[in-house]
């Protein structure tokens, strides 16, 4: 149930922006963004999931890439034998993204890298990849700036609005201010960003936040955890 909001420029020297909401289960726990793989994965930083060992956002700044996953609905029972997400975004940053069958349940992959940015979804039946337009886009649980998504039905266009700004300032602060006002929306609204996703019968809250600059340059990542999940409190970003 996470959500990407990502600016793709028209002109290839200009940067890629991205911003990340991660919503887990706040008993699972995770590591800040580090270089938690340095045999596996050198140059490799990112956000770790302790129990399983990969990535829920991960850059490499020398190679400029970066990739983020989101779960997705899929065909496969709750309880059906899956292996972790995780190590697809740290393969994807090594630039092999997933190909055929994926042993895992859905996700909708975020891979950005100098060739573009790239969303790669799995069901679980069926794998397929976009390579996405310049422009403002938005991914949670569905398809890229799916209408069928609430959060992004209510907010594609705020964020989309701020972009202007974004291309002229040196982060993605803009985004932060949207996302600040996003949270007038109570977090167990379905059009919620920062989301608490128990009374849909899932255990997960927004536990924090990811801001990245890939260019030309590397990549910038910025990471800041709410003080309360599913509670917006503007956390610092460093």
């Amino acid at each position: 149930m996470c959500t990407v909001v990502i600016q793709v420029p028209s002109d290839r020297t200009h940067p890629v922006r991205l911003l990340a909401v991660r919503d887990e289960d706040p008993a699972r726990a995770w590591d800040p963004v580090g270089p938690w793989w340095p045999e596996s994965y050198p140059g490799v930083i990112g956000v770790r999931d302790r129990r399983a060992g990969g990535a829920w956002l991960a850059a490499d700044d020398e190679q400029r890439r970066l990739a983020v996953i989101l779960n997705r609905a899929d065909v496969l029972p709750d309880d059906a034998p899956a292996a972790s997400r995780g190590g697809i975004v740290l393969d994807a940053v090594a630039g092999d993204p997933p190909t055929g069958a994926p042993p895992t349940h859905g996700f909708n992959l975020v891979d950005v890298g100098p060739d573009g940015v790239r969303v790669t979804m799995w069901d679980a039946a069926t794998l397929r990849t976009v390579a996405l337009e310049p422009g403002t886009h938005m991914i949670a649980h569905d398809d890229v700036d799916d209408p069928r998504t609430a959060r992004i039905r209510r907010w594609l266009g705020a964020f989309a609005a701020a972009a202007p700004e974004l291309e002229r300032s040196a982060d993605v602060t803009p985004w932060l201010d949207v996302l600040q006002d996003t949270t007038a929306t109570p977090a167990a609204d379905d059009a919620a960003i920062i989301r608490d996703n128990r009374p849909y019968g899932i255990p997960t809250l927004s536990l924090l936040v990811c801001t990245a600059t890939i260019g030309s340059d590397g990549v910038d990542v910025a990471y800041g955890a709410l003080a309360v999940p599913g509670e917006w409190n503007r956390p610092e970003m460093a």
